[in-house]
Order: C-alpha cells, then sequence, then structure tokens
C-alpha cells in the first residue's frame, strides 16, 4: 500500500458501524443524520454493503436525501446481512480483505459509529496503518453518547504500558456528535493542519 497524503478535496467517506440497530435510540438518530449530511455535502458514502442496522440507516438516509452510496460486501455475507440493491454502487467481493482493501482505495477519511466486533476491527486496522505510516488518512471515531468510552481508556493504558510509544502515537480524531465530523475532516485535511491536530488529535493521552 503505497502512502496517501491528504487533500481538501472529499469525494467519499468509508464509515465503519454496526449491522444491528443497538440499544440505544440515538445511534440510530446519529446515522441517519450522518446519512443526510453527507448528502447534502455531496460527499459519497463508502460502507460494507448491509441493509440492516445502523449500516442500513445511514445508506438508506444518503439515498433518501439524493447522495451516492458504495456498498462493498463478500458474497459469503450478501444474504446475511441483506446487502442493499439499490446502492448506486454495489460491489461483491470474494473475502473480508477485498472488501477492506476497496474501502480503503475508494475513501478519503474514515469514520467509525457505534458498531460491534467488525467495526472495531475495521477502524483499528486503518489506526495501525496510519501509526505505521502507510497512510495519511483522517481516521474520526464518532463516540456517541459516550459508546466508545472503554475504547478511550483501553488506548490510554496501552500508552500508559508503553505498548503505544512515543512516534507511535495513535492519529485518531474524536468527537462527540455527527454534525462535527465532516468539519473535523476538513479542517484535518487543510494544507496546514498540525495547528488543528494540535487541538483535536488524540494523540496526548494515546
Amino acid at each position: 500500500m503505497n502512502e496517501i497524503k491528504g487533500t481538501s478535496n472529499i469525494q467519499n467517506i468509508c464509515v465503519y458501524c454496526g449491522s444491528g440497530g443497538g440499544r440505544n435510540p440515538a445511534f440510530l438518530e446519529a446515522a441517519r443524520a450522518f446519512g443526510r449530511i453527507l448528502a447534502t455535502s455531496r460527499i459519497g458514502l463508502v460502507y460494507g454493503g448491509g441493509s440492516l442496522g445502523l449500516m442500513g440507516e445511514i445508506a438508506r438516509s444518503v439515498l433518501d436525501h439524493g447522495g451516492h452510496v458504495t456498498g462493498i460486501i463478500p458474497g459469503f455475507l450478501s444474504e446475511r446481512e441483506h446487502m442493499l440493491i439499490e446502492a448506486q454502487e454495489l460491489i461483491v467481493v470474494d473475502d473480508m480483505h477485498q472488501r477492506k482493501h476497496l474501502m480503503f482505495v475508494k475513501s478519503d477519511a474514515f469514520v467509525a459509529l457505534p458498531g460491534g466486533l467488525g467495526t472495531l476491527e475495521e477502524f483499528v486496522e486503518q489506526l495501525t496503518w496510519a501509526q505505521l505510516g502507510r497512510h495519511m488518512k483522517p481516521i474520526i471515531l464518532a463516540n456517541i453518547e459516550g459508546y466508545w468510552d472503554p475504547l478511550i481508556v483501553m488506548f490510554d493504558r496501552m500508552s500508559g504500558n508503553l505498548f503505544i510509544r512515543s512516534g507511535l502515537e495513535l492519529k485518531m480524531l474524536l468527537v462527540d456528535r455527527v454534525e462535527d465530523i465532516v468539519p473535523t475532516i476538513q479542517r484535518a485535511l487543510r494544507p496546514y493542519p498540525d495547528e488543528f491536530a494540535a487541538e483535536t488529535e488524540v494523540t496526548a493521552k494515546f
């Protein structure tokens, strides 16, 4: 994978989120709201291709508001996650590795909404790639209703135990509301983002 430099031209944002809806109605509301924001901002959604849970809600919200959806789903999940056939671009791949690679290639930034193991795995993989200098695309953790608080504490514990060492800080941006995601990405992609990063990038603790 070649290193990808940031650009102020956001064409697509990859969103990782649950194939279930979760217990808190705020999670579904956040998915719908962010779908609307993407569509009205003329930013395409790249996501896992399913029609269930938060995945389905954000994709349908983008479509309902006139936006563009790219769904990428492995064939073995097409029935289990009920792939969203209404998406303008629906790509069926052989396995999870192809799915994650295409999601990376087609996206200018990455956002994690609430979700389960799959969401966590994909999000942490992007953090790892960025930590190793393989890309410079913004990575956003949307901590809706404090959902990701335990993960943030775990990152802090890793740092405190020197498993995240100086020079390998996590390049993660933290927001509490979906309304802040696009402005946060835009500021991170400015030609000189250092001042902004000092204010919002979660590197001091991690």
